[in-house]
Parts: structure tokens; sequence; C-alpha cells
């Protein structure tokens, strides 16, 4: 039989390929009945016969017995006397079919072949890794890291694939070691110079919603759904919640008992703020919870700019802006709404203060220095403090702070 070898052990290539057994026949057939176009200008009466247990192949030939001199199609008809030549059993109007020799194609044809047959290969191995993992985009998984670059991390998954993390993908306190095993969502597969590439991210909302739903089983189960997720990566983010179930509190089942299931989730992405909040269709009460941990005094909501003016108190304002505007700029997001802070100064209004400075006549100069020094600077903040906490705060004597404090409540009894 003449047949070719192609593959050690085709079967051990196909499993560890994951190329299905019908699509690997194709291949095989196609780049063949090419060879054969090739050679003999028509590849209608050649059978390509694959052994995908050896990994071998063979080409057989068909073609109609007919009498001598009625021979009108040479590749798809034989003379009689032709073929008695190879058995003499055949009669005229039997099929003959005769095993064609590979090698009589010629070495550089089947050296063609075979780099055609692995050129097909290597795409069919493209194509079932894009296939795979963009079924699979916004799934968590966890891979091995196999390379530290300044711009990205290769890992690889359990199969061997390479996976990319690049840096902006990274949260900024993310340190990752060659070997050490990382989580990442599977965000996009692109395609670059022919070639798949898995994109991962860790700063994807997607990474905190898969995380959540590992960690709360009713998340999981759909009894409680994610409205939104917005996240300043490694900072802060705020998640919206709703449950199905009215015997369910969503903000208490996503935080746990003391805390146990956000605890994980918060170690994970590098001890990011994760503010978990009730959804609600009520915009006045979903701003309100959004610019937690802050409280709110009043606001006024203007629905067809889609704009807030909210107001607070004094010692409330950093509270809703944040560190670095992170808090009010999640806020923004997570209601979409553009939201403006304002102090609350209606309490203030009838009030006055008046400056330390103004009492030298009255207090020494050293003792308004030692004042000043733990940020008291006016006569009420001095007075908004007590006689014990001024005491532990500063090196004056019990009797100075009590003079200084009556001194600064006569002036005010004066008005």
């Amino acid at each position: 039989m003449a047949s070719i070898n192609l593959i050690e052990s085709f079967q051990e290539f196909k499993d560890a390929e994951n190329i299905d057994r019908p699509t690997m026949m194709k291949v095989l057939e196609d780049v063949f009945k090419t060879l054969l176009r090739k050679k003999y200008g028509s590849d209608d009466n050649f059978d390509v016969i694959v052994n995908t247990e050896k990994g071998d192949l063979e080409i057989m030939r068909r073609r109609t017995i007919v009498e001598d001199g009625q021979v009108e199609d040479p590749l798809a008809q034989i003379a009689y006397t032709d073929a008695v030549k190879l058995e003499p059993d055949y009669e005229v109007g039997e099929e003959l079919y005769e095993d064609v020799d590979i090698h009589d194609f010629g070495r550089r044809a089947i050296l063609a072949a075979k780099q055609t047959l692995a050129s097909r290969i290597g795409d069919l191995k493209k194509n079932v890794l894009v296939k795979k993992y963009s079924d699979r985009i916004g799934e968590i998984l966890s891979a091995e890291v196999y390379q530290v670059w300044k711009k990205e991390v290769l890992l690889l998954d359990e199969e061997g694939n390479e996976l990319l993390l690049p840096k902006s993908e990274q949260i900024p306190q993310d340190y990752f070691k060659k070997g050490e095993n990382i989580r990442a969502v599977i965000k996009k597969v692109e395609l670059k110079n022919n070639a798949p590439v898995i994109i991962l991210s860790r700063t994807s909302p997607l990474f905190l919603a898969k995380l959540l739903e590992i960690e709360v089983p009713e998340i999981f189960d759909g009894l409680i759904v994610i409205r939104k997720i917005v996240r300043e990566p490694g900072e802060r983010a705020k998640v919206a919640v709703e449950s199905f179930d009215d015997r369910i509190d969503p903000v208490g089942a996503c935080v746990g008992m003391k805390g146990s299931r956000i605890h994980g989730i918060v170690r994970e992405l590098k001890n990011e703020n994760i503010d978990v909040i009730n959804y609600t269709a009520n915009i006045n009460l979903l701003i309100q919870r959004s610019l937690t941990p802050a409280k709110i005094t009043s606001m006024d909501i203007d629905q067809d700019r889609k704009h807030a003016e909210v107001y607070l108190k004094p010692d409330q304002v950093s509270l809703a802006i944040g560190k670095r505007g992170v808090n009010i700029k999640l806020a923004c997001e997570l209601t979409g709404f553009e939201i403006d802070v304002y102090r609350d100064t209606e309490e203030e209004t009838n009030e006055f203060d008046i400056d330390l400075d103004e009492f030298t006549d009255e207090i020494e100069g050293w003792v308004i220095d030692e004042l000043k020094r733990i940020g008291c600077d006016t006569a009420r903040s001095v007075l908004e403090l007590t006689a014990e906490e001024l005491e532990r705060r500063t090196d004056l004597e019990k009797e100075t702070i009590e003079e200084v404090r009556r001194v600064l409540k006569e002036e005010f009894e004066k008005e």
C-alpha cells in the first residue's frame, strides 16, 4: 500500500491540539486534493483515506473499465486491456480501484504538502484558541506568571497557552513574581500579526463583579443582582446591588458577617476600599448613598441637565470629595449625574468668629502660638474643644487654659 506517514502519532497530536477528527480529516483531504489537481488537473476520481490511528494516508484512484478504444476521459476511464494487466478478473463496466503511490508526486510536492499541512494546522490551532477564549470573555481565571516585563506580564494557562496582562490592566499596587498564580478576568481576544492575543484585566469592573459572584452565593444564584460597578483600581470602588427577595439584605449579604465576604476581595484588589450600596430608582436617595461615607444635608437636582448640587456640613465635604477627588468622581459615574459639592453654611450665618491674634492684649503671645500649633487659630475653634482635651494636646497648665476660655467666652457674651 502506497502511503505516507504524516504525523508521528496522529491521535496524540489531535488530543493535544484540541482539533476534532472531522476537521482534521477535512484539512488533510483538502491538502492532498490540491496536490492531485496540480498533477492530474482534477481530483474528481480520487479518494483520500486517512488512518487517524496510525497517522498515515493513502490515495485511491477510481476508474470505469471500458472497451478498448472507447476511452474518452483518461482520468475517469481505463481501457479493458490496461485493466486486465492489473487484475485478470476485471470485466468491462466494473470500477477499478488503484493505489496512487504518493512518492510519484515527487519529493518537492510531498514536502510542499507537509508544509501546507503544518500551516493549515497552525491556523486551526489559532482558530481553536480564539474561539475558546472569545466564548469565555468576562470569565475569571487563574494563570501562572511566566515572564514579567516593563509594560506587560506574560502568563500561561493550564494548557500552556500564552496570556497577556498589560500594565494598563494591572492594579497600581500589583507586584508579580515568576511562578506565582494570579487571578484576572478575560477582557478581549485580539489578532496581532495573524496571531491570537488574549488580554486579561485586573482593573475591569467585571473582575470585581466575578470576585463578588464567587464570594457571595446569593449573587451566583441570582437572588442579588449587581446593577453597576465603578472603580478607581487600587483605591476605591462602588457597587450598587439590588435584591429580588425582600428577606435578603443585599448590602449585608455582600459584606458578610463582620466583613468576612468582602475582606477577601479587598485583599485581592490590594486594599481597594469597596462601598456596597443598595440600588434604588430614587435618584435623590441614590446620589445620597453614592457619596458614602459622607452625610448629605440637602440637595438640588436638575433632571434635564443631569446635574445635582449637594450641600454638606463643612466636616463632611472632604469625605464626599475623597482623596484626589476619587469619591465624587465614582459617585458621578455610578449615578450618571454631574455632582457639585457645597458647604452648608446656614448654621454658621448667625455665628461670627474672632481671630486669636485679636486677643494679644489679654492673652500672652506664647499661649496663642501654642494654641495655633494644635490648629486652633480662632476663638470658636478653641471653645469647641474641652478643657481636658486642650490640656492633653498642649503644654499649657490647667489654670492657663481656664483663663483663656474665660476671656474668649466673655468676648462672645458681650455680643
